[in-house]
């Protein structure tokens, strides 16, 4: 980056639907969103754009325009357009609205079917706890209610996801999913307390347990009921990259386990050892604490903006493979629910024109979004190589933190 500081960047941001950049308006609003348009292949100028109806305004499109392709050489537009053919990716506005849409779709599929699962397990589990009184089984029990019960706050993220973005929340809803991960985190811990509290009470004041077969039965019933949820959760979940929908996964995955716990306990008291229900209870809330960490930590470095490196390090690799870019300087990225955006800085060359300093950066955020997964918009500030002794970045010095 040469040390300098961003100079107002090359507006590649979602601004308010219906903004439009033309002559006299609001500063460039141009993002790989979500809105109506028809992306690459048409003109910009003609409400086609890649973000929430933003359009350039200057007519020049990607594909079939005669803005950005002036100057492209004819082997390069074959070349461009081979690479869409072999690698949809689905740059059109209303494919992104479409993508976004489906992923909360599949989100909300997921938790009404794993909802579904639970609740049957559930009710099989709490008849049996009625019947034989094992405290084990109960912890199990209220740990896959309250797993059940998490699909209510990620369903109505998922919803809320949907919301289009406004003046008061412009970059839309996506981060109810965070909030959503919190409460999940909060309902582990109940459930841990709750299975630590009757253990211990269990072991203070001992209790024969009855019907231990059913007892095995529906231990193995929570065991196989977990596991089909976990395995589904954790699947979607990192295929639409939900971090709320993988910490639920996770937590389903453990209560299966649990499950298999309740079984040991029930064995334990079929040969005559009287607490091995209890003990077995104090075990299961130990899994339970085990989970709890390994979620709060997903929702936790969702929630301060982390992301993996490797995508840093993807995003660096193809802005420096762009044609025209010199060098580049920070590059942010962040979750917004399931979808990341980011920000880049490259360093061009000081002589290019505002036009052709623009068409690199279009070339950059394009190259972004095929290098990054989940990466739908992105914001590319153009920096020059130093020209001459004055510091083109001179009016923000008073403003640069100490």
């Amino acid at each position: 980056m040469t040390g300098h500081h961003p100079k107002g960047s090359h507006g590649h941001r979602d601004a308010s639907p219906g903004r439009h950049h033309g002559p006299g308006n609001t500063p460039h609003a141009h993002g790989h969103g979500d809105g109506d348009g028809d992306g690459h292949g048409g003109a910009h100028g003609a409400a086609r754009g890649h973000g929430d109806g933003k359009v350039h305004g200057d007519g020049n499109g990607h594909g079939d325009g005669n803005g950005h392709d002036r100057g492209h050489s004819r082997r390069a537009r074959i070349r461009h357009r081979a690479s869409h053919l072999l690698t949809p990716h689905g740059h059109e506005s209303a494919d992104k609205v479409d993508a976004a849409m489906e992923t909360s779709r599949e989100g909300m599929r997921t938790l009404w079917l794993s909802l579904a699962a639970l609740g049957l397990t559930t009710v099989i589990q709490a008849l049996v706890v009625a019947l034989s009184g094992s405290v084990a089984l109960l912890g199990d029990t209220v740990h896959n209610a309250a797993d059940a019960l998490t699909a209510l706050p990620l369903g109505v993220a998922f919803v809320l996801g949907r919301r289009a973005a406004n003046r008061r929340y412009p970059y839309g809803y996506g981060r109810a999913e965070d909030l959503a991960g919190i409460v999940i985190v909060i309902t582990i811990a109940a459930s841990a307390a709750l299975a630590a509290y009757e253990s211990i009470d269990r072991l203070l004041h001992p209790r024969e347990i009855t019907h231990l077969w059913a007892v095995a039965a529906a231990a193995v019933t929570g065991f196989v009921g977990n596991e089909w949820v976990a395995r589904y959760r954790i699947r979607t979940g990192r295929r639409i990259g939900s971090a709320a929908l993988v910490a639920d996964g996770l937590h389903a995955r453990t209560d299966g386990f649990t499950s298999l716990a309740v079984l040991l306990g029930a064995g334990g008291a079929a040969i005559g050892w009287g607490a091995a229900d209890a003990v077995v209870g104090l075990l299961i809330t130990l899994a339970i604490l085990a989970v709890l960490k390994d979620a709060a930590r997903e929702v936790f470095r969702r929630l301060m903006d982390s992301v993996d490196p490797r995508l840093i390090e993807a995003a660096e690799e193809a802005l420096h493979r762009v044609e025209g870019v010199r060098d580049t300087g920070q590059v942010r990225m962040r979750w917004i629910g399931h979808a990341l955006r980011a920000e880049a800085d490259i360093v061009v060359d000081p002589h290019l024109t505002v036009v052709q300093a623009h068409r690199l950066s279009v070339a950059a955020e394009h190259a972004l979004i095929h290098a990054v997964p989940r990466l739908t918009a992105a914001t590319v500030h153009t920096d020059h190589v130093p020209d001459g002794d004055a510091d083109p970045h001179a009016l923000l010095a008073h403003h640069a933190p100490s």
